[in-house]
């Protein structure tokens, strides 16, 4: 399901672009709707048309970039994943890399890095979120942790939904992995009864989290921000080299 394939030139690398998830989170930043809140141009419509694998090789094979990201959506449900992984790898030699997923299969072979985007600590937010036990996610990063792939993960902090005490947990298990960890300020979707965290709430969530993991970092995002992020990062200064554009990707990359 993999619908647009885009260009770093300054940095290297490209990135395939899925649509669909195995997760279906009401707080959810893909589901901004164009217009909603205020909020113009965050949309996430179905493609009108998918890239067949020759043409995914084909694009990656003409920038021979040095590493390939994997995004979605959730880029591990699409079906050609694994064997888009081995020629990446295999036959191109660059870093194979998931972008951004929800942790759900991390062990699919030809796979060196991944940023897990976690959900919750607490067992009952998890499953309220997610509709998956939490064990299942935690367990396969651990899993990658431990036999070396490069992993990194993320959490949104929602105030009245996933507060600092979560945030902090889930610091002191993954500095046992020695995994990094970036906290997200929620940006309201509309038709949830959550709020935006303020600026003095991602301090003290950062500092909690320090105190496991010294180099815990956060990213507050503007809605406008959001819509405008190569302005202040280069890594998404990027240009469509297949398909179309459809939706954004709201955060970067770890690697």
């Amino acid at each position: 399901m993999f619908h647009k394939i885009t260009y770093n030139r300054k940095h290297d690398f490209a990135t395939v672009h899925n649509y669909g998830c195995t997760f279906r989170c009401p707080i959810c930043s893909y589901k901004l709707k164009s217009g909603a809140d205020g909020i113009p141009g965050l949309s996430y419509p179905k493609p009108d048309k998918f890239l067949t694998i020759e043409e995914i090789k084909s694009t990656l094979l003409s920038v021979n970039p040095s590493s390939v990201h994997f995004m979605g959506g959730e880029p591990t449900v699409a079906g050609m994943l694994p064997e888009m992984l081995s020629f990446v790898k295999r036959e191109m030699g660059a870093e194979t890399v998931l972008g951004h997923t929800n942790g759900v299969n991390l062990s699919i072979p030809d796979l060196d890095a991944a940023n897990v985007g976690l959900k919750a600590w607490h067992e009952d937010v998890h499953l309220k979120v997610t509709g998956v036990e939490k064990s299942r996610i935690y367990g396969e990063l651990e899993r990658a942790a431990l036999r070396g792939m490069r992993v990194a993960a993320n959490m949104i902090y929602i105030p009245g939904l996933v507060d600092v005490d979560q945030l902090s947990a889930t610091a002191r298990h993954l500095s046992a992995f020695r995994v990094p960890f970036h906290i997200m300020g929620y940006i309201p979707v509309p038709g949830q009864p959550y709020r935006r965290p303020t600026i003095d709430e991602m301090e003290d969530a950062r500092r909690a989290c320090r105190e496991y993991i010294p180099d815990a970092e956060y990213s507050y995002l503007s809605p406008e921000e959001v819509l405008s992020l190569e302005r202040n990062d280069d890594r998404f200064d990027v240009k469509v080299i297949a398909g179309s554009g459809c939706h954004r990707t709201l955060m970067p990359t770890a690697f």
